[in-house]
């Protein structure tokens, strides 16, 4: 890629907001080249008993992150870019952001991580006939028509993160379809939200409140590769600060995590599938037909080209993991021998190999929010052992690495008894990043052969500037097409198969980790 390419804009930026890091990633005419990363760690609070991120912290990190990239790219390439040939944002799905007729937020952003909306999904479940999980907008908007909140009589427009940064840069209220498919139930055929429901939600709260018409709240859908406006000269300067951003510049329809994790891993064709590990924890099922039977452990949402996925996702992932690894690392550095971050993981999860198959009777409960799945309403992360189990490190690690997956693989099985078959799992995310440790766990949690790719590690914020240079190039294939012919056609690739050894260890571990699930709610009581 030549300085003068980059001057001219022939790029891609993906700006993406995950639950730890807002990371912005620049691509190429080559969009599996990555020519520069920005990143900026933030953390979620706890907002009057609700997780939530400040908009301001939004922007904070938004401009932080942007302005590492171009740092990254002046090094890299000698020049500061001020425009490419698009920009796309993703971010965390599902959650609440509602805003009045003057586009001032109406209460905190209430993420997917909060789990007070069971009443509201459990009838909304019942009256569309499909699983609406505690996490999704519309489960959030109903929950508060139940509870008289007082704002609900102003909310005007309703989005998610994604979409609202997207707004912000382009003036456009509009929503990729993936990232819609989280908010309300999406129609096959219309690639829209699915008329008959909205007419049954607008029915439902016609008597309290009337004046909330759902086709006049969500954004507008549109599929991968659509046009969805142009960055704003107020959107160049809330982005870049410094004056430098053009404006004019393309972006993409935004996109949730999810959406740009099956891009990621060219995971977006029927039968394909993969998983994505960070907060959370979620696997992805491209499905070749409907779904027989309405699952709690499903969500049925879309890939960004609008094709039905099934879903399971769990509120907790790698969090509990990162505060094991902090520990050491401190352990570490009172020792007076302080390693960085990638060197921790690298040891411990090396040492996990060596642990025993079972993880030597220990069990690692890395719930840190409620876990619906797993029937555990809040959160208490656990170890627990017994008198005879084997407490070594590497048992320990091993434990630590199958609680990561021991959610996910009790979800995964009810896919296996609808008989969805795969050709392909794929993963990516920040825990595979030490080759061959996480990523044969994994195949040994789900029974079936696990590849990561060599841009695993970038994952979606990747994914999301490969969205937008596929809105850029004008293409008129299919998005499955274009992600096998132009960007993974010469991807590296490690294909891991289940260990013997490790499938005996892990059904041993799932066995005892349900029959220990009750230990943690009772934990949720207690403590």
């Amino acid at each position: 890629m030549s300085a003068d390419a980059i001057r001219l804009g022939h790029t891609a930026l993906g700006i993406e907001l995950g639950s730890t890091r807002i990371k912005a990633c620049l691509v190429g005419d080559d969009p599996s080249v990555i020519l520069g990363v920005g990143e900026f760690e933030w953390e979620n609070q706890l907002v009057d008993g609700r997780w939530s991120y400040s908009l301001e912290d939004v922007w904070t990190g938004v401009q932080a992150a942007y302005a590492a990239l171009v740092s990254d790219v002046e090094q890299n390439f000698g020049v500061r870019p001020d425009t490419f040939g698009a920009i796309g944002v993703s971010a965390m799905m599902h959650g609440y952001l509602a805003f009045d007729a003057d586009g001032e937020l109406l209460v905190p952003f209430r993420t997917w991580r909060n789990t007070s909306t069971g009443p509201a999904a459990a009838e909304l479940t019942s009256t569309f006939g499909v699983n609406i999980p505690l996490r999704w907008s519309i489960a959030h908007l109903y929950q508060a028509v139940l509870d008289g909140e007082a704002h609900v009589a102003a909310t005007r427009f309703l989005t998610t993160l994604a979409g609202y940064v997207h707004w912000q840069l382009t003036g456009e209220r509009v929503l990729g379809i993936g990232d819609a498919s989280g908010m309300f139930p999406i129609d096959d055929e219309t690639r829209g939200y699915d008329p008959d429901m909205v007419a049954r939600f607008d029915a439902l709260v016609a008597d309290a409140a009337s004046q909330l018409l759902l086709a006049d709240v969500l954004p507008r859908v549109l599929l991968a590769g659509e046009p969805a406006g142009v960055l704003s000269a107020a959107g160049a300067a809330l982005l870049d600060p410094s004056g430098s951003l053009q404006p004019g510049i393309l972006l993409c329809p935004p996109e949730g995590d999810a959406g740009t994790g099956m891009v990621a891993t060219n995971s977006v064709a029927p039968r394909a599938g993969n998983v994505s590990a960070g907060t959370s924890i979620f696997a992805m099922v491209v499905l070749e037909r409907p779904l027989a039977k309405v699952h709690d452990e499903l969500d049925v949402v879309t890939t960004p080209a609008g094709d039905p996925v099934a879903m399971v996702h769990c509120n907790n992932g790698a969090s509990e993991l990162a505060a094991w690894v902090s520990i050491f690392r401190r352990f570490a550095e009172a020792a007076g021998t302080p390693i960085d971050a990638d060197a921790a993981y690298s040891a411990l999860f090396t040492e996990a190999l060596a642990g025993e198959p079972d993880a030597g009777g220990i069990l690692a409960y890395n719930q840190l929010a409620g876990e619906p799945i797993a029937g555990i309403a809040e959160g208490r992360p656990l170890v627990v052992r017994g008198n005879d189990s084997q407490f070594t490190l590497a048992n320990l690690m091993r434990a630590q690495l199958y609680g990561v997956f021991a959610t996910l693989s009790m979800g995964m099985a009810v896919l296996d008894d609808e008989g969805v078959e795969l050709d392909q799992m794929f993963a990516h995310g920040g825990v595979f990043r030490t080759a061959g440790v996480a990523q044969r766990f994994l195949a040994a949690a789900l029974r079936t052969p696990v590849s990561v790719a060599q841009t695993a590690s970038e994952g979606g914020p990747w994914g999301i500037a490969v969205l937008a240079s596929y809105a850029a190039s004008g293409s008129h294939g299919t998005l499955a097409d274009y992600l096998s012919a132009r960007v993974f056609g010469g991807a590296s690739v490690t294909v891991v198969e289940p260990d013997p050894a490790d499938l005996s260890g892990f059904a041993s571990y799932i066995e005892r980790y349900r029959a220990g699930l009750a230990i943690a709610r009772i934990a949720a009581e207690s403590i």
